[in-house]
């Protein structure tokens, strides 16, 4: 329960209208709600077009009078009352209003000596049992009271003993300057009484007109509230609004909820809910915020305000699974892999079970436990989530194509099944690092196309990734019919294909025919390589010792040979058309070395025997 106070020194600045129509936000977002009607002499909240009992209610007057008169306090629910059909997504709004609207009103308000009561009838521990009891009898997220202006005693229980948060609307004058101060002061001097109650403060500028400042007028005026009040950022606006709707009092967040009005009425209502820490979507922003902001700084360690900040968000969801695993994430990148796998586990417990949290956990598992075998348990229980997305998909295909077993239960997992075609295309492209992943991706392409209904552009791209599983399976006429099928003619546009051909061909009869060769070096795109592109220089090389061009074909090859092993890291390489690691890739351009260098019986790898089942294409 998280309690804000609407509070204005003066009159005229719209303020029961914002607390009415922050409430009905809040309420139709699906969050209980309990409106309270403290503005004793003037008060407004059943002026407003909502739902209430027929007849006259009790509210805050008549509790405070039973009170009096029993020496105990009465119970709540008789002084308050749903207003029904506003909340939505199990939302709901509660009013308790200032009294009952009788002709003795007055009278009754006037018989309260509110400092009498404090000083001699407990009135301390009375509010805060009515604190407890609206939170016993109707647990609201929010309790919003509309508190009488200028200096009384009632405004010292609306705005210091009550509330978590107070909203301040002024409008920018030298009288309410003036008011605001000793209110302000007096609010944020609970910090360092006796309580150690720290409050919230949301200054918001009301009532303001809509015009050019040319002469700085509000903007010195604004400066001199910045000063006095001491606040940095500047305050929320709402605007004056011209509309003959303000005489009727209507809920712009409910009625016209597109109009600027609204819009700024929700910026409000954003503003409370951030410093709420029960409200678990603000929660999740404090932790996403800190998470984002840790990944723009210098990993420096987080300040005592967000390390409790974080301890009181983890104590008041501690039942929330999602909750804590952002919490973990966090705590995860902080370099706390004790405390971030703790708050996975309690997340997992809660039921709260995603791809994304065994992919979290599993991450863990490798990097601070060096836990392989519980890493790969967590891999696959994400893949038997339909809504993974490929990323993560990609992070737990990484750990499991380590080995045979695991791969053949992740071609037949329900992410897989469930993938989108260009999903499928994606993960297929990146089991190419072994022969074995070739023959899985190759399964993986052949099943997409013979598929019903795709489109030109995944026909084309599965097709296209299906060339290299198939060369590194040794399938060169399979991948001869793939090109003759895309209908792409041999020219400067295809280097690509003209490659392909050039190596399918010489797999088939082993020997090389220059002509597709010819084609890669005429093509613009040589010019390009350079020595961040070790793979197309690689091609390259062949080409020039396919055509004939040995001493270049040789300085290519040794130049590669010189580059920084750093830029192999996983490289594409065309003598096995596999991804390859740095020392793998090392190992075939020495290869090719000696085959340009004469030594006749050096063959690329990709042409080692391989089982070539017949490829069917659509």
């Amino acid at each position: 329960m998280y309690i804000s106070t609407f509070y204005s020194f003066k009159g005229g600045v719209g303020r029961t209208m914002a607390l009415v129509n922050v409430a009905v936000d809040l309420a139709r977002r699906g969050k209980r709600v309990l409106v309270v009607d403290f503005d004793l002499e003037a008060p407004g909240l059943d002026t407003f077009d909502l739902p209430r009992p027929d007849g006259p209610t009790l509210g805050v007057v008549d509790f405070v009078r039973h009170y009096l008169q029993t020496k105990q306090a009465p119970d709540a629910r008789a002084y308050l009352y749903e207003s029904p059909d506003i909340g939505q997504e199990g939302g709901g709004l509660w009013i308790m209003p200032s009294g009952a609207p009788e002709e003795t009103y007055s009278q009754r308000l006037s018989e309260i000596d509110w400092r009498d009561l404090y000083e001699q009838h407990d009135g301390y521990l009375l509010f805060e049992d009515l604190k407890l009891q609206w939170e016993q009898s109707i647990n609201p997220d929010y309790v919003l009271i509309d508190s009488r202006t200028g200096h009384t005693d009632v405004g010292g229980i609306c705005t210091r003993q009550l509330p978590h948060a107070v909203v301040v609307l002024f409008f920018p004058n030298e009288q309410n300057l003036r008011g605001l101060t000793k209110v302000v002061r007096d609010i944020r001097a609970e910090e360092t009484g006796p309580r150690e109650k720290m409050i919230t403060l949301h200054f918001v500028m009301s009532n303001v007109p809509d015009i050019d400042d040319e002469d700085q007028i509000l903007a010195r005026i604004l400066k001199s509230f910045a000063v006095e009040l001491d606040f940095e950022d500047d305050p929320m606006v709402i605007h004056r609004y011209q509309s003959l709707s303000l005489l009727n009092q209507s809920i712009f967040t409910m009625d016209r909820p597109q109009s600027r009005l609204a819009i700024e009425y929700r910026t409000l209502v954003e503003a409370i809910r951030f410093y709420n820490i029960g409200d678990r979507d603000s929660a999740l922003k404090h932790i996403r915020s800190l998470r984002s902001e840790y990944d723009r700084i210098d990993r420096t360690p987080l300040d005592r305000e967000s390390i409790v900040l974080l301890h009181d968000i983890e104590d008041t969801h501690s039942n929330d699974g999602e909750v804590l695993f952002e919490l973990g994430r966090l705590y995860d990148i902080l370099d706390d892999p004790v405390e971030a796998k703790t708050l996975f586990d309690q997340s997992i417990a809660l039921k709260y079970t995603c791809p994304e949290v065994y992919i979290s956990r599993m991450n863990v598992w490798l990097s601070d436990y060096n836990d392989h075998d519980k890493a790969v348990q967590d891999a696959l229980r994400a893949i038997e989530f339909t809504e993974i997305s490929v990323d993560h998909f990609d992070d737990a295909l990484e750990l499991l194509k380590e080995s045979p077993t695991h791969l053949e239960r992740v071609i037949e997992c329900r992410a897989i099944k469930s993938m989108s075609i260009d999903g499928r295309i994606h993960v297929a492209r990146n089991l190419n690092e072994q022969v074995l992943h070739a023959r899985l991706s190759s399964d993986i392409l052949l099943s997409i196309l013979s598929t019903q209904g795709l489109s030109l552009e995944q026909l084309l791209a599965a097709r296209d990734a299906l060339i290299p599983a198939s060369m590194a399976l040794g399938r060169y006429t399979d991948v001869i019919d793939l090109i003759a099928a895309q209908g792409a003619e041999i020219s400067g546009e295809s280097i690509d294909y003209a490659f392909h051909l050039g190596m399918a061909t010489w797999g088939v009869s082993n020997s090389i025919d220059p002509e597709y060769f010819e084609r890669v070096l005429e093509s613009r795109d040589t010019e390009l390589a350079d020595d961040s592109q070790p793979g197309l220089l690689q091609r390259i090389a062949i080409s020039h010792w396919a055509v004939g061009e040995i001493d270049e074909a040789m300085r290519l090859a040794r130049g590669i040979r010189r580059m920084s092993k750093e830029s192999w890291h996983f490289r594409f390489s065309f003598w096995r058309y596999l991804d390859v690691t740095s020392k793998e890739f090392e190992q075939d351009i020495d290869e090719l070395i000696a085959l340009v260098g004469g030594d006749s019986g050096v063959k690329p790898r990709f042409m080692l025997p391989q089982d070539s089942p017949t490829l069917r294409l659509q």
